[in-house]
């Protein structure tokens, strides 16, 4: 490990509790508006008299701040350090999320959401990174967006109750009083990679052509997800549901959805991988199909639900994945870039092919993104199984 100077020595053991902590709640602060983005489109719709293009729109302007800067964070990541970069981020998610307070008109309105999305991506990629550095990935992940999806689903539940209170600027308050808060963690976040003191017991260095395809995998799959979840809301209410209904039925998928990242937490690896995957990536195309028209909000609840249980318990495996096949760690760079890069794209297209009453193409495209990240997934994986039975 190289040498510190003496003012600098407090290294925090990246697989400590605290740690663990610290790392968690800046990943919830890092998608605390995308968790809930269906709603938020939702709101700037209705109050802010956006139309739904321009609302998915500007919730690409956001993901494309994050993603940007996860791409920065490729270069930076081993030469900054982790701490100044999340001090920073906080303070741009404040600052944006107030500069958000002074507009109404689409143009600046989406520049405020970019810095909100320039400091996000900093605290989504640092956190994705820190879990994937613990010596249990499969369990951190599945915690760690575990409590993602219970604050989406409490938010997502008291949204209508909030929009009617203080409207969609008490939402956006409330995004930077939540960031705020991260401040007095970030003395428990390790100041880089070196503090790791344990790799994963599974982890090996996969050739470059299966990480290559591992890394294009998170790109797609979470494209699929970005397609989808902006319109979900709509769809739901466009479906025949009331909003208060809709927001009812996200709510619960949510709780679904932490169910999923628990069951991942708790099983981690002791039943492999390649199972849990593929199961989850099926759960994540097939309920698209029931999601057309007019469906009732019985379908609606049931559809939504097993895509936010199969997606949530998928997400913690295709992570661990990227754990076991690269020792050093350098894939999530990586890996967190493609995914944020898949989220700002996933609404582009969403925003792109949606018409006039119908979701029929935004529902299409995500099952096929879903489908294509099963065959992306599917050679690292067996690799993976190949390489460790051989030890």
């Amino acid at each position: 490990m190289r040498e510190l100077p003496e003012n600098d020595r407090n290294i925090v053991n990246i697989n400590s509790s605290l740690s663990i902590i610290a790392a968690i709640y800046i990943s919830v602060v890092g998608p605390s508006v995308f968790i809930v983005q269906p709603g938020f489109v939702q709101g700037l719709v209705e109050y802010y008299n956006f139309s739904e293009q321009q609302a998915g729109y500007v919730a690409a302007a956001e993901m494309w701040g994050i993603a940007v800067t996860t791409v920065l964070l490729i270069f930076l990541t081993s030469r900054v350090n982790w701490r100044q970069i999340i001090y920073v981020s906080l303070a741009l998610i404040v600052t944006g999320n107030l500069a958000s307070l002074l507009f109404t008109d689409v143009l600046n309105f989406s520049i405020a959401r970019i810095i909100v999305g320039i400091g996000a991506g900093s605290l989504i990629s640092l956190g994705f990174t820190i879990i994937g550095l613990t010596n249990k990935p499969d369990r951190n992940f599945g915690y760690m967006i575990m409590w993602v999806l219970l604050y989406g689903a409490i938010l997502l539940a008291v949204l209508p109750t909030i929009f009617h209170l203080v409207g969609l600027k008490g939402l956006i308050i409330f995004f930077a009083i939540f960031s705020a808060i991260a401040f007095p963690l970030v003395k428990y976040i390790p100041r880089s990679a070196e503090d790791r003191l344990k790799l994963s017991e599974d982890s090996i260095t996969a050739r470059f052509l299966f990480r290559v395809l591992a890394v294009a995998c998170i790109f797609i799959f979470f494209s699929g997800i970005g397609v989808i979840w902006t319109y979900l809301f709509l769809i739901g209410t466009y479906g025949g549901g009331t909003e208060q209904q809709v927001a009812n039925a996200l709510m619960v998928s949510q709780f679904l959805g932490a169910a999923g990242a628990l069951v991942a937490a708790k099983l981690g690896s002791r039943f492999g991988r390649i199972n849990p995957i593929v199961m989850g990536l099926a759960g994540c195309l097939l309920p698209m199909a029931f999601l057309y028209g007019k469906m009732g909000i019985a379908v609606y609840i049931l559809a939504v639900g097993t895509f936010n249980f199969a997606y949530n318990m998928t997400h913690p495996y295709l992570y661990a994945v990227l754990s076991s096949i690269d020792r050093s760690g350098t894939i999530f760079r990586y890996a967190v870039a493609a995914q944020m890069l898949g989220l700002a794209v996933g609404p582009a297209i969403a925003a792109s092919v949606v018409e006039p009453d119908s979701f029929s193409a935004v529902l299409l495209c995500s099952m096929g993104f879903f489908l294509l990240a099963l065959f992306l997934i599917l050679p690292p994986l067996f690799n993976h199984s190949l390489l460790t039975k051989q030890r």
